[in-house]
């Protein structure tokens, strides 16, 4: 049983063909119609229509020639972007005959998608358009165009990159050979390719209709990209919001084809994912909840989605929970998350500043803040978080393992209780959160990140931090294996770690054989050392949001912990001698 077999279904018949329609939820709610690409039929679709449907009336159908819908005859001239539009009003007026749909294509579908919401004849029968992985050929065209009119360097290269990125719509080209191939050995092996290559789950896609489909689909290409890359239209202009979600790992289409997008779809919203082509099958979740933002927003009159921040095409509705949130560094992130428009769990034991931190991240921008309390080192408290997040909020896509405490004495005065006490926090605290929040990442299958805290001291030796010390090189290595684990499944993991940055971690350190009065003496030097160096957390946590946009390994942030970094790699000895230089406290 497949996800659609419960769907609704009807024939539309359009221009000699019968088009197969799908339809899930209520007809009375907002129709989002998900039409599809090459060389796949409506089930390519179906797990986002099962999140969508419970706010929508979800509408599908197999584009002609695909799946159970009637290929013309003859095939040569019958897929032409005109005729692609016919299909689409006959479909939109069969479903929703009083109210514009809001659109949603992928690939193929994208691409002619991008033809219905600039041509005038649609003109108020779309409400919306959300496309992935498939420009407009008209817009290709013209970006083809500038770069062959003032060919500078890079330009070439952006030509040259997508040019080789295009290999299979040359092919696609050539007579009979495709249609062979898809009706022999490559439709047979397309499913264990895009599980191999893609990472595509097996399941309800793709259908047994595939050699057919992929045979008819060539004409896509035949009838449509030769004449409009050659000659493509001037007034292809966007007459509703755009919502452009870009797949950063898409082998077929470069980022930088989208380039100057905005003057052909003035009221345009990006998002980007850190994914593959076949998004629909692999990043349904994310799909989901950004076509439920763009849509909702669209029907209630605001133009695009509320994230205006840096990396809001990135954050914008994602889940983050970030640990030791209170104060310092992990608020600092917190409302950098909520500037992305990112929904925010902040966890702290302290339960005034958790709540404190997810207020002030709800004025900042973040859709949504909670406010969790727990111990991190903990482990049966923190199992009670991960199904209480999970359950109420959803699978996290970002972690963000940061609480920590402070700890100096020379390793004979370091007792073993203090050696307990900070590894349990700063080591079996991030342990604790990798293992629960990280296994319901990779169960979910799409994707996430992980971010631990570590420190300069990672790497730096120093005889009045040992068990510190200890504690964050554990999370450094941890970090590493973990990253090299879980790479597989789309899972990045980072190791931040910071040099001398102003939080309040220095007047809660815990100084070893000294007594009360001495510890306090010491706290207060500390943090007038650390305050004099001023570096912000703001700093950390804009480097926590770039660690994670570009997948960094691991990440010093103050110039002296890049320099310890450097210095550990290429003069470990230096920092040997320097590590038996008492400190000055």
């Amino acid at each position: 049983m497949t996800v659609l077999d419960g769907a609704r279904e009807c024939w539309v018949r359009s221009g000699g063909v019968e088009l197969c329609v799908a339809e899930l939820g209520d007809p009375r709610q907002p129709t989002v119609v998900l039409v599809h690409g090459y060389p796949d039929s409506k089930e390519v679709w179906s797990e986002v229509a099962a999140r969508l449907a419970g706010a929508f009336h979800v509408v599908l159908y197999d584009v002609r020639g695909h799946g159970r819908s009637t290929a013309p005859s003859p095939l040569r001239g019958g897929f032409t972007l005109e005729k692609l539009t016919d299909d689409f009003l006959a479909v939109a007026d069969a479903v929703s005959p009083g109210r514009p749909v809001h659109l949603v294509g992928h690939d193929w579908g994208s691409v002619q998608s991008w033809e219905f919401v600039t041509v005038q004849r649609t003109e108020g029968r779309i409400a919306s358009f959300t496309s992935m992985s498939g420009p407009s050929l008209d817009h290709f065209g013209h970006w083809i165009n500038k770069r062959l009119r003032r060919p500078t360097p890079r330009r070439v290269g952006q030509l040259l990159g997508q040019g080789a990125k295009s290999w299979y719509v040359y092919l696609l080209h050539t007579p009979v050979l495709p249609e062979l191939a898809w009706r022999g050995p490559l439709g047979k092996r397309w499913p264990g390719i895009l599980e191999r290559v893609e990472k595509v789950p097996g399941g309800d896609y793709p259908t047994a209709s595939l050699p057919s489909d992929a045979a008819h689909g060539a004409w896509l290409y035949r009838d449509n990209v030769r004449p409009r890359l050659r000659k493509p239209r001037e007034d292809a202009y966007a007459h509703v919001p755009v919502q452009l979600i870009t797949p950063l790992g898409d082998a077929f289409l470069s980022e930088r084809l989208y380039d100057g997008l905005e003057l052909w779809a003035p009221q345009l919203t990006r998002r980007t994912l850190p994914a593959k082509h076949w998004v629909p099958r692999t990043r349904p979740d994310r799909l989901a909840d950004w076509i439920t933002e763009f849509v909702t927003a669209t029907e209630d009159g605001r133009s695009g989605t509320g994230a205006k921040g840096k990396h809001a095409d990135r954050f914008g509705g994602q889940l983050v929970l970030i640990t030791g949130a209170g104060n310092g560094i992990g608020r600092a992130t917190a409302f950098a998350f909520a500037e992305a428009g990112a929904r925010v769990v902040a966890v702290d034991r302290d339960a005034e500043a958790a709540a404190r931190t997810a207020e002030l991240s709800r004025l900042i921008g973040a859709p949504a803040a909670w406010a969790e309390t727990v111990d991190v080192s903990d482990e049966q408290a923190m199992e009670k978080l991960a199904a209480r997040v999970a359950a109420e909020y959803g699978v996290v896509d970002v972690l963000v393992n940061n609480a920590g405490i402070g700890l100096s004495g020379s390793f004979f005065d370091t007792t073993p209780q203090d050696w307990k006490k900070v590894l349990d926090v700063n080591l079996w605290g991030v342990i604790h959160g990798c293992r629960l929040f990280g296994r319901q990442m990779a169960e979910r299958g799409q994707g996430g990140h992980i971010v631990n805290t570590a420190s300069a001291a990672a790497f730096q030796p120093s005889r009045a931090l040992p068990a510190y010390g200890t504690s964050k090189a554990a999370v450094l290595m941890l970090s590493e294996c973990l990253r090299a684990e879980l790479a597989g499944q789309g899972i990045g993991v980072t190791a931040i770690c910071p040099g001398l940055v102003n939080t309040n971690i220095t007047a809660t350190a815990h100084f070893a054989g000294v007594d009360a009065e001495e510890e306090r003496r010491r706290q207060r030097r500390t943090a007038r050392l650390y305050g004099a160096r001023n570096y912000p957390p703001e700093k950390v946590a804009d480097a926590v949001l770039e660690a994670v946009v570009h997948n960094r390994a691991v990440v010093p942030v103050t110039p002296e912990a890049r320099g310890a970094h450097l210095m550990s790699r290429f003069a470990p000895r230096v920092l040997r001698r320097l590590a038996r230089v008492k400190p000055p406290l």
